[in-house]
């Protein structure tokens, strides 16, 4: 069984057990959160919301909290001596999917 959940203004396929990595969640390692805006189950019994399914939940539980590698952003015009370096770093959270209660 697998679902589309929605979280960080992204849409993502889930499946029991698997790890994924998303924007960040304000909560502790080892908490577990619940996603209740689940947009697809599917499986042998398809749900498909409209646009969202009733009563769908995606349970997980918090494996740890980083920072992507940095990108850098650099600005440039060519001939005005205009050059701009900067550094991001994007923070995520790491969690471990549980359940799918569909």
């Amino acid at each position: 069984m697998y679902a589309i959940i929605e979280t960080g203004g992204k849409q993502i396929r889930v499946e029991a057990g698997q790890a994924i990595y998303i924007e960040k969640l304000n909560a502790e390692q080892g908490d577990t959160v619940t996603f209740d805006k689940v947009l697809f189950v599917g499986g042998d019994d398809v749900k498909v919301g409209s646009p969202l399914v009733d009563g769908a939940t995606v349970t997980a539980k918090v494996e740890k909290q980083g920072r992507a590698k940095k990108l850098v952003v650099f600005k440039y015009k060519a001939k005005k001596n205009y050059r701009r370096k900067q550094g991001h770093r994007q923070p995520y959270t790491k969690v471990v999917i549980d359940e799918i209660n569909a």
